[in-house]
């Protein structure tokens, strides 16, 4: 089934279409573009630039997969929102897939995956045989095993395949059974502080 996947959690625009192939290994087509800004205008264009070298059209998706966080508070929302948007406007599933675990795909465990979370904090998280640990915001991490990130130091194993590349794996296999609406994965508050105005009633 052709699954786009998107992220937008850090200074980037990230896509990847998975197209089913003749043979046992599916087609991908991954785009990364650094940004520190301009997310919101550029992840629609992109998007259709990587249906259109696939040769489909938005009708033939079966499933949005999309990047969480935790990030850039902003990105991720930008990401989030457009997901959910097209996957009502499409009548197809949104899976969401969080960065920590799309880093651990693909990586033999146990595997530590820690990435730099700004502030001298790093997110950590665990990946065992038995399933995923908690997710927690650390002031430093020694890990015990194997580790992978941002903040995984000199040793750390590098990346299976492209992130946005393993949401889109990741979101392959969720979506073959029932999954929440996609939601921000935040381990920390924003930055901003909140408006006075009261906010807008957010429909279940």
């Amino acid at each position: 089934m052709p699954i786009l996947a998107f992220d937008t959690s850090a200074a980037h625009c990230a896509a990847a279409l998975l197209l089913p192939a003749p043979s046992d290994s599916d087609r991908v087509i991954n785009r990364l573009e650094p940004m520190e800004k301009g997310q919101a205008e550029r992840l629609i264009p992109l998007l259709e630039e990587l249906l259109a070298e696939g040769g489909i059209g938005w009708s033939d998706l079966k499933a949005i997969a999309v990047g969480t966080g935790p990030g850039n508070f902003t990105g991720v929302r930008i990401s989030v929102a457009a997901a959910r948007g097209l996957a009502l406007g499409l009548g197809i599933p949104a899976v969401g897939v969080t960065r920590l675990e799309a880093l651990a795909y693909g990586l033999p465990r146990p595997v530590v995956v820690a990435e730099d979370a700004k502030r001298g904090q790093v997110y950590v998280q665990m990946f065992t045989a038995e399933g995923p640990g908690p997710a927690h915001l650390a002031d430093r991490v020694v890990p015990a095993c194997a580790a992978t990130g941002s903040a995984a130091g000199e040793n750390a194993l590098p990346s299976a395949m492209p992130l946005v590349e393993a949401i889109a794996r990741i979101g392959a296999e969720r979506v073959l059974t029932p999954q929440p609406r996609p939601a921000p994965f935040y381990l920390r508050g924003a930055d901003a502080a909140p408006p006075s105005d009261p906010p807008p009633v957010i429909l279940p």
